[in-house]
């Protein structure tokens, strides 16, 4: 059997009560729906990071997103770049003999020629640097050079060029990842995707667009898979869905993107359930079984050892250490095993572990909830209009010095039991202080080791 292709889907602030299929039909998701029940579906899927592009850097690397530098989001403090020491998933595919492709956003580099997805393994690269990015007016690039298309919304333009991608490869494998801005701010769908929310009265202004924007793109999914049914390369193509973390819950009043999450305890930003559980779907008729749910928990940074192993790749031996187990044997029911044990934090600025850090232990999580922390309001401000005008940005801007940060006291830990509480609802640290003092060791020399392995990047920032 000649060598399966690759379609990674990764989609933007979207979380389980985004589809049909988990909200009683709120949103219209058939499409994707439809993937999941002739697919695999993980209940119990996790991101690397509660924000974008810490958890694209483990996707990229199969390594957790402090080792590899990439561990905030402002573009212009360079904070959001992933190391020149790492080698990527697309390197990988690209020494292997794939045709490798990125089209929609990479935020693991918006400034730097080093940084630019053609330099990371990616032979061709249709989209945007950044974190986001208009969508009816798009500042977009082809290879480098900037274009300015209109007259078409963005997640139509991606899936065109998708579309066009795998058909000049057909006849070779490939690796294509689709990183869809959707539904991502700035919060804008064609009015007749909008309109059927928009008329039920239920929703406010900002739920139907983003309802309306996941309706596009479902839609836009089913384009492509029909055309890999057309051009015969539907069954020997792996297909894979997920989201970066979970929903954004922004805005207020009629703007307010608060919306049905399966009653999930938090949002994207938190390392609670609804910021780093997300769903995720996986179908390849030549090698997967398909219509099942697996209950398994898996993690971001296990796709990278999973699709090499699925095409039969070796991960070269100049490949930094990785995070990631080949849970290949676990999809095909033939027993195997997942890692137990997982970890989360995120921060602006420094990495702090009293803030927003987080591991599972089998069934049992560990949390510390946000403490208060200083964000200087240029950054916020920078930061937007790096994202309008990318050329406005030659080079990153210095951030602040540890001195000047103060993050507050660290939070109180908290301790959750996920298989009898999946929501969150009720904290037995104070019934359970021997775990939560084991666990909290844990999650400390996981945090130093991860943050040592990160100053040793030559360009890491924020030392």
């Amino acid at each position: 059997m000649p060598k399966p292709n690759v379609i990674f889907i990764l989609v933007d602030d979207m979380g389980y009560g985004d589809m049909s299929l988990f909200n009683g039909g709120l949103s219209q998701t058939p499409v994707l729906d439809d993937l999941a029940k002739t697919g695999i579906c993980l209940t119990q899927h996790y991101t690397a990071s509660p924000v974008c592009n810490p958890s694209r850097a483990s996707l990229l690397t199969g390594r957790y997103p402090h080792r590899t530098g990439s561990i905030d989001t402002f573009d212009h403090l360079g904070a959001e770049r992933l190391s020149v020491r790492e080698r990527t998933i697309a390197d990988v595919y690209k020494h292997a003999g794939y045709a490798t492709g990125l089209i929609g956003k990479f935020h693991n580099g918006t400034i730097g020629d080093a940084y630019h997805p053609n330099r990371r393994g990616f032979d061709e690269f249709f989209g945007f640097r950044g974190g986001w990015q208009y969508y009816f007016e798009p500042r977009i690039e082809r290879n480098g050079t900037p274009l300015r298309p209109t007259g078409k919304y963005l997640t139509d333009l991606l899936t065109d060029e998708a579309i066009d991608f795998v058909s000049r490869h057909q006849k070779e494998p490939f690796f294509l990842h689709l990183a869809y801005n959707c539904p991502h701010f700035p919060i804008e769908a064609p009015p007749d995707d909008v309109k059927p929310f928009a008329d039920t009265g239920k929703f406010t202004k900002g739920v139907s667009t983003i309802y309306g924007m996941i309706r596009n793109m479902d839609r836009n999914i089913g384009r492509l898979l029909e055309h890999l049914k057309k051009i015969g390369i539907d069954d020997n193509t792996i297909i894979l869905f997920t989201s970066d973390n979970g929903p954004d819950f922004g805005g207020k009043g009629d703007t307010s993107l608060q919306r049905f999450n399966c009653n999930f305890n938090g949002s994207k930003g938190k390392v609670y359930e609804g910021g780093i559980r997300l769903p995720m779907i996986v179908r390849w008729h030549d090698g997967l079984p398909g219509k099942k749910t697996i209950d398994a928990m898996v993690h971001l940074t296990d796709w990278l050892p999973t699709l090499l192993a699925m095409c039969g790749i070796a991960l070269p031996d100049d490949h930094l250490p990785i995070d990631g187990w080949d849970v290949l044997p676990v999809l095909r029911g033939q027993g195997g095993k997942v890692n137990p044990t997982r970890f989360w934090q995120w921060n602006r600025y420094f990495p702090y572990i009293g803030s927003n850090a987080a591991m599972r232990d089998g069934d049992w999580k560990l949390v510390h909830p946000r403490a208060p922390q200083t964000t200087r309001p240029e950054d916020g401000a920078l930061d937007q209009e790096l994202r309008k005008d990318p050329s406005k940005f030659p080079e990153i801007r210095p951030g602040p010095t540890r001195a000047e940060m103060s993050y507050g006291p660290p939070s109180k830990a908290e301790l959750y039991d996920l298989h009898a509480d999946p929501l969150e609802q009720h904290d037995l640290a104070a019934q359970q202080p021997e775990r939560v003092a084991a666990m909290q060791r844990e999650l400390e020399k996981w945090f130093e080791q991860v943050e040592a392995d990160r100053r040793q990047c030559p360009d890491a920032v924020f030392k």
